[in-house]
C-alpha cells in the first residue's frame, strides 16, 4: 500500500483516499425491502468511464444496469423493462450535488396480437408466446415477433422534472424511437444473437452536443463478479485465501443495460472536468391493480396494450444508485427505502453510515479467528469519523476526481456530503489489456473510484479498504488515520472471486451477450 506508483506524487494521497471509500460499494441487487417488490426497476450496477475503446478517445459511456439476477431461461414472458415507468440517468456538472443534465428513457411495449388458424374453421387464436419463428439478425425482422419493444431517450437540462426537455434523435433511423432487442430467449429462437443485439447499438443526436454518440439497451450477460452467497452468509469465505479460487456465484445470470455514450464536452461544464452521476428509477406515486384488465381485443384500452394496473400522480423515486452497493451494506435497513427515495444533495442524513460504518465491525467479529488466530482480536480502524471513506466516498477526492467549485474540503467546515459516482473526464483512459482491477488503489487512476470501469474488482478493494487499508500510507491530514489505527490495514482481503477487464469487450456497451434461455 505504501508503494504506489505512476500517478504522480501530488495526487497519490487524494486518489487512494478515493478508492478507500468508493470501494467499499460494489453492486445492488435486492438492496432495499421495497424495491424488491417491484424487481423492473430495481437498479443494479451504474458505470460511468472514458470510453477505452479504439478510436473513441474523449467520450465517457454511461451504464445502467437493472432487473437483478435474470435466469436466462425465465420465459415465456422474459425480462422487459417496465413501460409505466421512468428510468433516468443524472449528471451533476457543476458540484452543487443537483443534477444539471438528465437522460430520461421511456418504454413501449407492444403486442401486435399474433394469432394462428386453429380447427376445420380456422378460428384465429391468439398465441401464448412472444414469438411465433425464428428472429433477427436485423432489427427490423420481426415478422414472427409477438411483442415488439421500444424507447425514446430525452434530455433535460437543469431541475429533472422542471428542466428544459429535448427529445434525441435516432440517427440511423430517423425519428425519436429506437428499438430494444427482444431477450436472448435461445439459439433456435436467434441463430445469432450477438449479430441481433449489436445491430441494435443505434447512433444519437442530443440536442445541445456538436457530435454525436451511441445508444444501446438490452439484454447482457451480468457483469458483476462477487461470491454471493458466502458473502451475505456472515461472510463466510477465507479473507485470506486465493483471490481467484470460488467461481462467480452470479456468473449465470443475465442484466438488462441502458448504456449511453456521448462526447465529454457533452456532459461537462465550463472548463471543470469533472462530473458525478446516478442512475434512478421512478413509478407514478399512484398504482392500482386492475380487477378487470383488458387487452385490446375488445378495443377497450390502446392497441397493443394491457391496463392491468391503472397509474396517476407524479413520478416517485424508488431506486438510486451511484457509486454502488451503499444500499446494500452501509445504509440501515431502517433507511434503505429512504435511500433510494432520496437525492445527493440531502445525504447529510445518511453521513452516520459513512463516519461511523458498522461494517468494518461486523468483519472485525467475523474474521478475527482467521487472519490472527485470536477470535478477540481488535481489527477495525478505530479513528473516527472516517475522514478517509468520507472524502472521497461524500464530496469527492482534491487531485483526482473532486469539482472545481464542489463542497470539498475537511469534515466540520459545512461541507456537503453528497454520494455519487464522480470521474474525471481528462483522465487518460486505459486499454483492457493493461487494465488494472484495484484501479486506482493499483496505481491506475482511470480506475475505480475515478469513475468505474466494468473489470474493476471493487469487491476486493472493499475488504481491504473497510478494514483501513488507506491508513497505511500515513497521512492523518489526508485520511484521519495512520497505521498504528488499522491493525491489518496492509491485510490482501478477498472475496476470492477475481474480476478483470478480460471479463468484458473492449468496446461499446462492454458488457458481453446474455446467456440464451436453451443452450
Amino acid at each position: 500500500m505504501r508503494s504506489i506508483q505512476g500517478i504522480g506524487a501530488a495526487a497519490v494521497a487524494g486518489i487512494a483516499l478515493a478508492t478507500a471509500a468508493g470501494s467499499l460499494y460494489a453492486s445492488s441487487h435486492r438492496e432495499a425491502p421495497g424495491i424488491t417488490e417491484t424487481p423492473k426497476v430495481d437498479g443494479t450496477d451504474f458505470y460511468m468511464f472514458n470510453s477505452y475503446e479504439e478510436g473513441r478517445s474523449g467520450f465517457v459511456t454511461l451504464i445502467a444496469n437493472y432487473v437483478p439476477l435474470q435466469d436466462a431461461y425465465g420465459g415465456p414472458n422474459y425480462f422487459s423493462l417496465d413501460d409505466k415507468a421512468l428510468y433516468e440517468i443524472h449528471v451533476d456538472n457543476d458540484g452543487d450535488n443537483v443534477e444539471d443534465l438528465t437522460f430520461q428513457f421511456r418504454f413501449t411495449n407492444t403486442l401486435k396480437g399474433v394469432s394462428l388458424p386453429v380447427g376445420p374453421d380456422g378460428v384465429l387464436v391468439p398465441i401464448p408466446l412472444i414469438q411465433a419463428g425464428g428472429i433477427g439478425p436485423n432489427p427490423g425482422d420481426t415478422g414472427n415477433l409477438n411483442l415488439e419493444e421500444t424507447f425514446s431517450v430525452t434530455v433535460v437540462r437543469g431541475d429533472r422534472r422542471a428542466g428544459t426537455a429535448q427529445a434525441a434523435t435516432n440517427v440511423t433511423t430517423g425519428g425519436s424511437s429506437f428499438r430494444k432487442p427482444t431477450d436472448y430467449i435461445g439459439t433456435k429462437t436467434f441463430p445469432d444473437y450477438q449479430a441481433y443485439a449489436n445491430a441494435h447499438i443505434w447512433e444519437i443526436a442530443v440536442p445541445g452536443c456538436q457530435s454525436n454518440g451511441k445508444v444501446f439497451v438490452g439484454q447482457r450477460k451480468e457483469g458483476f463478479v462477487v461470491n454471493l452467497g458466502q458473502v451475505f452468509d456472515l461472510v463466510n469465505l477465507n479473507p485470506l485465501g486465493a483471490p481467484d479460487a470460488v467461481p462467480n456465484t452470479i456468473g449465470d445470470k443475465n442484466v438488462t443495460s441502458i448504456a449511453l455514450e456521448l462526447p465529454a464536452s457533452c456532459l461537462t461544464a465550463g472548463d471543470d472536468p469533472v462530473i458525478g452521476g446516478w442512475t434512478t428509477a421512478s413509478l407514478r406515486q399512484a398504482r392500482v391493480a386492475n380487477p378487470f384488465p383488458q387487452s385490446d381485443t375488445d378495443n377497450s384500452v390502446a392497441p397493443g396494450t394491457v391496463d392491468e394496473t391503472v397509474e396517476g400522480g407524479p413520478w416517485t423515486q424508488v431506486s438510486r444508485l451511484g457509486a454502488p452497493l451503499v444500499n446494500e451494506v452501509v445504509i440501515g435497513i431502517d433507511d434503505k427505502n429512504r435511500f433510494n427515495a432520496s437525492e445527493p444533495k440531502d445525504d447529510g442524513q445518511f453521513a452516520k453510515y459513512v463516519l461511523t460504518p458498522t461494517l468494518p465491525e461486523l468483519l472485525e467479529i467475523l474474521f478475527a479467528e482467521t487472519v490472527t488466530g485470536d477470535p478477540n482480536a481488535d481489527l477495525a480502524p478505530n479513528a473516527f469519523p472516517r475522514a478517509d471513506l468520507a472524502v472521497a466516498f461524500l464530496t469527492g477526492v482534491p487531485g483526482l476526481n473532486q469539482p472545481a467549485a464542489g463542497a470539498g474540503g475537511p469534515l466540520g467546515n459545512g461541507t456537503v456530503l453528497s454520494e455519487q459516482l464522480r470521474l474525471n473526464t481528462t483522465t487518460a483512459p486505459v486499454a483492457a489489456t493493461a487494465q488494472d482491477p484495484l484501479g486506482v488503489l493499483a496505481g491506475d487512476a482511470a480506475g475505480f473510484p475515478n469513475g468505474r470501469r466494468p473489470g474493476d474488482d471493487v469487491v476486493d478493494a472493499a475488504l481491504r479498504v473497510a478494514m483501513g487499508a488507506l491508513c497505511e500510507l500515513d497521512n492523518a491530514a489526508v485520511f484521519g488515520c495512520g497505521p498504528d489505527d488499522a491493525p491489518v490495514g496492509d491485510a490482501p482481503l478477498t472475496d476470492q472471486s477475481a474480476s478483470n477487464a478480460s471479463q468484458f469487450d473492449s468496446n461499446f456497451p462492454y458488457l458481453r451477450t446474455p446467456l440464451p434461455g436453451s443452450r
